[in-house]
């Protein structure tokens, strides 16, 4: 039985983020051609969703997205059916049944032979099992071939380090409830070659790995083996130029349908072999090549962030802060919609870890939502400057120390802080108004602060010089109005003991607990797609003086702790210091 290496969570997290930056970095410009994206881009080295000169497919950073919703829902089946190392197609079949919000969540809703998600769900449900839901025999090979059953195979990689053969297996089984033929032929591959990545970093040999997953006359087979010559024949190291031999070859035009696998696997082996083992370049050269940009982004921004680590995503620009660790899932498990890099690498390493037979380690601080654990991580942090006359910009890291249950926290620094004036760091509850118009795929999802929830958070303050400061928690909200109407709300959040000691913090260094219940907040923004108006209130908190655990409405254990915190019901949630 394979045993975990010793960094696997952290390598873990780094998969996560990569797949995360991967489907960011391509999805504004998503389907288009290489020739295209010269033309109206030039070469990509960095987000481009605040480009407002080009015609691009969404100007958020962060959104919905099947490559992500799917890749980190669907594994859901391994706890949903205790772990079984035997999962089946049938099982992850009812899975999607499960998690799958007809005509609203995860896929594209194309309609039946138009999109393979929508067929393979439209048979699931009128009870045909996988794997015939996905079957060439059922549906055709147009269908069942397109790239869908590649883009979701990071999840089963990740719970499977240095165990190709699992890997493959999950998934293929996963892969047969869509698709059939060279789809899975390229699931497999990719997934093995990623298993492996934990435990091997050069990539002639993972491509090794993976081709032994794939049967000698597949067409997947034939096209590792092109691309691999043609770059070992390129003395120049010309990527463009294999890129051109791919597209005459095996591009779009060779191949029916809307996103046929062949030619983006094609884009993606050219990647790795061009990449030079560095994150930046292989982002670069993949975007670039165009075609299915979002999907194999995110498949090879996976595949380098378990391969490198950190250090690799963390070796070029600042692919990190713009992300902040935030990913919408959006499907029936509402709870589980606004979540986190962080959370999602828990869910992925407990999986990890009962596959493999060995004890699964205690959440970091006692299961706290919010812990900081692995270096650089924000847990969606951010500072709030929306009003510049109100809101003083701050700075947040992750830093070693300064908790009493874990390693790491998150550091809030301002500096020359004028009277009237406040620093403001939070993290999401509930997606803003900018995702009730999230383009494609709808969001589907419910706060995961709500009225009631007690909310514990452990602070430590250093002052350099100056007086005292004064800290607290607030909630920011947005109503849903109609048009013409107008709304105002504030609400205060008391302390469960007393309200002595609004200055909590002196210098040099103080280090205190809060514990503070939120109100009823009246009636929120929530899981309604429309709105007009929505306005901000600000609900802010004294700080109490106990800890408890609490939980949060899926019933896990919740903690917020670190070097200051904000949280979120329908719109925001966070620190404030004055």
């Amino acid at each position: 039985m394979t045993s975990i290496p010793h960094d696997y969570a952290e390598r873990v997290y780094a998969g996560v983020l990569g797949k995360l930056i991967g489907v960011y970095l391509g999805r504004p410009f998503e389907g288009w051609t290489y020739e295209r994206i010269l033309r109206e881009l030039g070469p990509i080295n960095y987000y481009v969703h605040d480009r407002r000169d080009v015609a691009l497919r969404n100007h958020q950073l962060v959104v919905t997205d099947d490559d992500i919703a799917g890749t980190f829902a669907f594994p859901r089946a391994l706890a949903d059916n205790g772990y079984p190392r035997q999962l089946t197609a049938e099982q992850i079949g009812q899975t999607w049944l499960n998690y799958v919000v007809e005509e609203r969540s995860i896929f594209w809703w194309g309609g039946i032979g138009n999109s393979t998600e929508h067929t393979a769900y439209l048979r699931l449900k009128s009870g045909i099992p996988a794997p015939c839901s996905g079957s060439i025999a059922l549906n055709g090979k147009t269908v069942a071939e397109q790239i869908g059953a590649q883009i979701f195979i990071d999840g089963w990689a990740m719970v499977s380090p240095g165990n190709p053969e699992q890997a493959a297996y999950l998934a293929e089984q996963a892969a047969l409830v869509s698709h059939d033929g060279e789809a899975v032929h390229a699931a497999k591959l990719l997934a093995a070659m990623e298993a492996q990545a934990f435990v091997e970093d050069d990539v002639q040999r993972l491509l090794q790995v993976g081709l032994g997953f794939v049967s000698k006359e597949s067409l997947i087979r034939r096209v590792v083996e092109d691309v691999r010559d043609w770059h070992a024949g390129d003395n120049e190291h010309d990527w463009q130029r294999t890129r051109a031999l791919i597209a005459e070859r095996y591009g779009y035009d060779k191949f029916a349908g809307n996103c046929h696998v062949v030619p983006n696997h094609a884009l993606i082996i050219l990647a790795l072999l061009y990449g030079q083992n560095s994150f930046q370049e292989t982002m670069h050269i993949v975007s670039t090549a165009g075609w299915d940009t979002d999907c194999n982004a995110g498949n090879v921004g996976c595949l380098f962030g378990i391969k490198n680590g950190l250090s690799g995503i963390d070796a070029g620009p600042d692919w990190r802060t713009p992300v902040a660790d935030r990913m919408y899932i959006s499907s029936a498990d509402g709870g589980g919609a606004i979540t986190d890099a962080v959370i999602e690498t828990r869910s992925l390493v407990v999986s990890g870890y009962r596959l493999a037979g060995e004890p699964v380690p205690a959440a970091p601080k006692e299961g706290a939502r919010f812990h900081f654990s692995f270096p650089g991580s924000l847990q969606g942090f951010s500072s709030e400057t929306s009003s510049s006359a109100h809101l003083h910009p701050a700075m947040l890291e992750n830093v070693p120390g300064h908790s009493r249950r874990g390693a790491r926290s998150l550091a809030i620094a301002f500096r020359h802080l004028a009277p009237g004036r406040v620093a403001r760091a939070a993290s999401p509850t509930f997606f803003g108004k900018d995702g009730l118009g999230m383009p494609t795929y709808q969001m589907v999802a419910c706060p995961t602060l709500y009225s009631g929830q007690t909310v514990s958070c452990g602070l430590e303050v250093h002052v350099a010089k100056g007086g005292p400061v004064t800290a607290r928690l607030y909630a920011s909200v947005f109503s849903r109005l109609r048009p013409g109407l107008a709304d105002s709300r504030h609400g205060r959040i008391p302390d469960l003991r007393h309200r002595s000691g609004d200055r909590v913090a002196r210098s040099p260094r103080s280090r205190w607990h809060r514990l503070s219940r939120l109100p009823a907040l009246g009636r929120r923004a929530g899981h309604h797609a429309a709105t007009a108006g929505p306005r901000q209130h600000d609900v802010e908190a004294r700080l109490g003086q106990r800890r408890q655990p609490v939980s949060d409405p899926m019933g896990r254990a919740t903690r917020v702790e670190g070097r200051g915190c904000r949280l979120h019901r329908a719109g925001h949630a966070g620190l404030e210091g004055l």
